[in-house]
């Protein structure tokens, strides 16, 4: 690790406006953040062009962008064009059960990433945008995944056995999206440069028709804040 930066921590970062303002949130802790995000073979790639511009914008010491193809193995809409991306038009209920844009271990693998790249640096403390209010019902975006893999990080390690020891911070967890809203205005995200669309075209604009693109939508609306959103 570089002498010259003390208090590292590994933040996932996807572009998307949660992960921006974790991003913020480490940075107000006095954290130096290295931020990580994951080309996993998502249908779009301007969600990583929002992660470059997040961790930029708002001060990471460094920005890796790794690779891992998770549409090798299917099983989920976000990685495969044949299965459909769910929308506000076929009647289905955000969160009432796993949706079919939930991929397959995404959390567990990004996170062992990030684990990863903390031992490099010397880091004991990862950030994950992980919710559990207003989500979709993935089933890694809850408090017990959370738990599990920060006691699997310290039995799992060389850090975790013979040093501090890890802790794996979700300070959205059990926020609303309107609250995420207001504190990342409070820490200063322009959401703008934030993609979440699950289908967003090559320059960033969104459906405004997916889950995620709804849940985004409503939170600025529950905030009382304009959307700053591009729609395509």
């Amino acid at each position: 690790m570089d002498a010259s930066v003390s208090n590292p921590a590994v933040v996932l970062v996807s572009g998307g406006m949660d992960s921006a303002v974790v991003l913020a949130i480490a940075r107000e802790q006095g954290f130096a953040v290295h931020a990580l995000s994951v080309r996993y073979g998502q249908r779009h790639t301007s969600e990583l062009d929002a992660a470059d511009r997040v961790a930029r914008m708002l001060g990471a010491v460094a920005h890796k962008t790794v690779a891992v193809d998770l549409g090798s193995i299917g099983g989920s809409a976000l990685t495969d064009t044949t299965i459909a991306v769910p929308e506000d038009s076929d009647g289905h209920v955000i969160g009432a059960d796993i949706p079919v844009t939930y991929v397959p271990a995404r959390n567990t693998i990004m996170l062992s990433l990030a684990l990863g790249w903390a031992e490099v640096v010397g880091s004991a403390d990862l950030f994950c945008g992980v919710n559990a209010v207003d989500y979709s019902g993935y089933p890694d975006c809850r408090p017990e995944f959370i738990e599990a893999f920060e006691r699997l990080a310290n039995v799992a390690t060389r850090a975790g056995v013979e040093g501090a020891g890890f802790r794996v911070h979700a300070p959205l967890l059990h926020m609303s999206k309107a609250d995420i809203v207001r504190e990342g205005l409070r820490l200063g995200v322009d959401f703008a440069q934030t993609v979440s669309c699950y289908q967003a075209d090559g320059q960033g604009r969104a459906c405004g028709h997916c889950d995620a693109c709804r849940l985004r939508a409503e939170g600025f609306a529950a905030a009382g804040v304009a959307d700053p959103t591009r729609y395509r």
